[in-house]
């Protein structure tokens, strides 16, 4: 069995860590996740967009709990365990919603520390693991 991406192409796990993949324009510095071909911030002088990377680290600034199985196409092990998704301020300036990846659900908190890391997401028909990027407390 094999480990795949939920999607290719949004993360990797690269030389320095966990990272999302995306861009920012090299003009005014406004991030993008996913990529994005051009800038949309209305006030951008010329758009000048490159790769980018984000993470790992960052504080929660928001959340709410998954505490019922999400409706297909949604895959998730069965017996389903209820999950916080969260919104996360990363430390380069991106907001980004993701799992948090943490076992005491009442631990979770406005403005907790996390950092990204790579997890399981499910296991498909073919057992093989499906991972994602999640957030756990740092």
């Amino acid at each position: 069995m094999a480990t795949v991406h939920a999607v290719e192409g949004l993360f990797a796990d690269t030389p320095n860590g966990p990272r999302l993949l995306g861009s920012r324009c090299a003009t005014c510095s406004a991030p993008y996740f996913p990529k994005s071909p051009v800038c949309h911030n209305p006030e951008c002088t010329e758009s000048k967009i490159e790769d980018a990377e984000f993470g790992p680290t960052g504080k929660l600034w928001g959340f709410t709990f998954q505490v019922f199985p999400p409706p297909p196409p949604a895959k998730y092990d069965e017996p389903f365990k209820p999950y916080p998704m969260g919104f996360i301020d990363l430390d380069d300036g991106l907001r980004v919603l993701g799992q948090v990846s943490i076992e005491d659900l009442t631990k979770v908190a406005v403005d907790m520390p996390v950092e990204m890391v790579i997890e399981p997401l499910f296991h498909d028909e073919d057992g093989n693991e499906v991972v994602t990027w999640k957030f756990k407390p740092s």
